[in-house]
């Protein structure tokens, strides 16, 4: 019998009562199996210094994996600790997601208006992205109102045509609040 099949089925024979074991110390599945695949990773590259014994490797296996089981008890408390000690709380993801879409919509959109006349530009972005009034916009730029409607117009038909439909309704979303 090859080296290969005798691992083949070496494997096949315990993975998954090692699964099981390991998935009791951690209540996690993934991790696991994680740790199971490690261990046997473990053994391959130290076979020649462990018994062939059927007993020794089965015992060598499941220490590696209870080992291993205990130190990622001890880095998930460490990991819990820093988070509990540095204020982190759920609500925080969420938003950094916000954060994180916010700047993918506003990427997107600034590369769109560099595309616009300058003159457009300047109104686009003094009126939606600074929250200016046309008449501020007007009389900062020293242009009349209706100049400032219209190219705020042109600008909005050119960012409805070349964004992303995605995007589209978060930048009516972020326009709003």
């Amino acid at each position: 019998m090859s080296e290969r099949t005798k691992e083949e089925l070496l494997f096949k024979k315990h993975y998954k009562s090692l699964c099981h074991f390991a998935w009791g110390m951690t209540s996690d599945m993934l991790a696991a199996e994680d740790v199971v695949s490690d261990a046997f990773l473990v053994y391959f590259n130290q076979k020649d210094r462990i018994s062939e014994d059927e007993t020794a490797i089965k015992n060598f296996l499941y220490s590696t994996v209870r080992f291993s089981c205990y130190n990622l008890a001890r880095q998930r408390k460490i990991v819990n600790r820093y988070w509990e000690k540095n204020g982190y709380l759920d609500r925080y993801d969420s938003e950094i997601e916000n954060n994180i879409i916010r700047s993918e919509v506003l990427a997107e959109i600034l590369s769109i208006v560099a595309t616009l006349p300058n003159a457009c530009q300047q109104v686009f972005r003094k009126g939606y992205l600074e929250g200016l009034s046309n008449a501020e916009i007007a009389e900062e730029m020293g242009i009349r109102v209706n100049t400032v409607k219209t190219q705020k117009q042109r600008g909005m038909q050119v960012l409805i045509q070349k964004l992303n439909p995605e995007f589209l309704a978060l930048f009516i979303f972020f326009i709003k609040n």
